[in-house]
Order: structure tokens, then sequence, then C-alpha cells
């Protein structure tokens, strides 16, 4: 079974019924507010914070923060170059 990884901002009744009705499990944290309390894994959500930094960090080159390549190829290639400066170089 897949699941769905997202914050609290998408913490709403509708989205998890959607998420659910696709055959994925959500895995979302409740707001603060909220009454019903839905249970979550904690260990998947975790893993969640690895995309955002990798993102963060990839976001840290200008060319990849604001597109400037126009064809899909050349800005994918762009993103491979980053990450490999990025990640491989350090």
């Amino acid at each position: 079974m897949s699941a769905l990884l997202a914050d609290k901002g998408y913490d709403g009744d509708n989205l998890r019924a959607e998420i659910a009705g696709r055959g994925a499990k959500p895995v979302i944290p409740d707001k603060s507010n909220r009454v019903v309390i839905h249970r979550f894994n904690k260990r998947a959500y975790r893993s969640r914070n690895i995309i955002e930094r990798c993102f963060c960090r990839l976001k840290d080159f200008r060319r990849i923060a604001t597109r400037y390549d126009k064809l899909a190829r050349n800005f994918l290639a762009a993103v491979q170059l980053a990450a490999l400066v990025a990640y491989w170089l350090n």
C-alpha cells in the first residue's frame, strides 16, 4: 500500500477521504485544533524531512530556483548537475 506524506496544512477530512479513496494511506499529522485525532506513522513522516531538505538544498542554486532553462530536458540536466555538486562533491 502506498502512502501520501504531507504536512499539517493538508489536514482535512475531505482530503483524507480522497487519499484513502485512491488507495493510499494519508500520513498527515493533526492540526492542534483538531477535535477528532487521527493516527499516523511518525517514522514515515520523519522521512519526509529528507525530501524537504533535498529540495531546499537544490534551490540554493539560482539557476534551479528561478528555472532559467525553457526546455524540460535542459532543466533536468541542470538539476542533475546541481545535485551532483551539492551531494557528491561536498
